[in-house]
């Protein structure tokens, strides 16, 4: 049975940051609302419960709280700056307002033992933000930890194995985060760290055969690493009872579908169904110009081209998506009080009545570990290290109405600013890199004539996970190699800029 550290969420931006770290030690985490119930805790039975932090007040009306009955499971707690407050308040401790709001770098230094700075340095720098403190210790607690403003920083009570930390140790710039994160998962908690890709295989080959029992299954395969490390998955759990559908919306990159139809239907001898669905995706998408609707769209019309092409497959129970938990977590707060980014197409966008039943077993894992996975399951690197491609394709990349026109001068620039950065082996630097096509033009000058057209912006950005990025510092010379190449070779098109936003701010796509 898989070890698992349960994180409960009260809305802190960081929230996805500890469960990152916490697997960076091979043990698995999950993030669930600070609601989620005593009976459910009880049967997962987790090896250690984490706090998170969050922007309520732990004095306001209606703040949200968790079961007191958590502090008497024997499991080991720890609470971050609102969970940490969370824990005093409930244990009839005192909490207050402070006169002001501490946010940013501290320096924080150790006061006395505990197993939850162990190795970490007397004195070292951390991140805070808070607006509350605490006044009085709930008794049977102890203090071992303080900043200039904060003389309860890390709190704990060690013999029911309660810990708080006023300062955020999951971000990069706490230096010693990850010491104290490791301390309390592997020390107290006492995980043996034996979470990875190959477990993660056995285990999940095993779930699906027994969800799926004698069912067949319908795989979406898109051609991107989240579907294609998916459908290999199904086919080592269920063999010919996998059918995989690729669907060409007309929004693929250049050569996507046959792409798709040589690695898996040719290479792997996976039951593989081409189907070219552009007519009717491209005309419904005819003068929709708002992102949220054209993912609506194009999420109902895979679902409706999924359901009529399945039949000649006889009955099909169980639809396979590779969604991905930052998919789930920026498209609804499913999983604690987080706010709505934008919905994605594989979960914002299903109908809500569906004639098969979602199967998505990457659902909490991050891309990077679905890539490790792909390595495990032998599929190839340079498939493996493709740069993510959204669900909805191009059309969240034309930013406007769709037409064909427009998809195609896209396509073409995009393949261009990929086939350069690849040419300049740059490629696996970079975790994401794409053209957007902008409903702007502009007059330019060629060959002594005057031009008034369309304007692409070059995306490209760094990143771990896709939760956070910043914009890759491609040099000068390749992006002017790229902008020449785009511009010569493309009519339609006479001017290419950069995009030097990071997420957050922007988010990585543009729609």
């Amino acid at each position: 049975m898989t070890e698992e550290i349960l994180i409960l969420d009260f809305g802190s931006q960081y929230t996805q940051l500890i469960a990152r770290r916490v697997r960076e030690l091979n043990v698995f985490s999950e993030i669930y609302p600070f609601s989620y119930s005593m009976d459910e805790i009880k049967k997962k039975n987790p090896k250690g419960i984490i706090l998170s932090g969050g922007p309520s007040s732990v004095l306001d009306d209606g703040s949200p709280m968790v079961d007191p009955e958590i502090y008497k499971l024997g499991i080991p707690v720890l609470g971050l700056c609102y969970g940490l407050q969370l824990i005093v308040y409930q244990n009839s401790g005192k909490v207050e307002k402070a006169d002001k709001r501490e946010y940013g770098k501290a320096n924080l230094v150790i006061k006395s033992g505990s197993p939850i700075t162990r190795s970490v340095s007397a004195s070292s720098q951390v991140w805070m933000s808070h607006g509350d403190y605490i006044k009085e210790l709930p008794e049977g607690y102890n203090v071992f930890a303080q900043t200039e403003n904060s003389p309860y920083c890390g709190i704990q009570n060690v013999e029911k194995k309660i810990f708080g930390l006023q300062f955020h140790p999951e971000v990069v710039h706490t230096i010693e985060g990850m010491k104290i994160i490791k301390n309390f998962v592997i020390d107290i908690c006492g995980c043996s760290g034996n979470w990875n890709t190959s477990s993660f295989i056995d285990e999940a080959v095993k779930k699906i055969r027994a969800d799926v029992g004698d069912s067949k299954v319908l795989c979406a395969l898109s051609g991107g690493v989240d579907s294609s490390v998916l459908a290999l998955l199904l086919h080592k759990a269920l063999g010919k009872q996998l059918f995989c559908m690729h669907i060409d919306t007309g929004l693929m990159r250049k050569d996507e579908s046959r792409f798709v139809v040589d690695t898996f239907k040719d290479g792997f001898n996976i039951l593989l169904d081409h189907v070219d669905a552009s007519e009717i995706f491209l005309s419904r998408l005819s003068g929709v110009t708002d992102p949220e609707k054209k993912r609506k769209i194009i999420g109902a019309a895979f679902i409706e081209v999924f359901e009529a092409e399945s039949r000649k497959f006889g009955k099909l129970d169980f639809l396979a998506q590779g969604t991905l938990y930052p998919d789930v977590i920026e498209s609804v707060s499913v999983r604690g009080p987080s706010a709505t980014i934008k919905s994605h197409h594989n979960v914002g966008g299903l109908p809500e009545k569906m004639n098969m039943k979602l199967l998505e077993p990457f659902r909490y894992l991050f891309k990077d570990e679905v890539r490790k996975i792909g390595h495990e399951l032998g599929l190839p690197d340079d498939l493996i290290n493709r740069h993510p491609f959204p669900g909805p394709g191009l059309a969240v990349r034309i930013i406007g109405d769709i037409t064909r026109e427009r998809t195609a001068i896209l396509r073409e620039a995009d393949f261009i600013f990929i086939d350069e950065i690849k040419k300049a082996g740059i490629y696996n630097d970079i975790w994401q890199a794409f053209a957007v096509l902008l409903p702007v033009q502009s007059v330019g000058v060629m060959g002594d004539e005057r031009t008034y057209e369309l304007t692409v912006a070059l995306r490209a950005v760094t990143s771990l996970d896709g939760m956070t990025a910043d914009w890759a510092k491609i040099d000068p010379e390749i992006l002017g190699k790229i902008s020449n190449r785009i511009i010569n070779d493309i009519k339609g098109i006479n001017r290419v800029v950069y995009d030097i936003s990071s997420k957050p701010p922007a988010t990585i796509e543009w729609e």
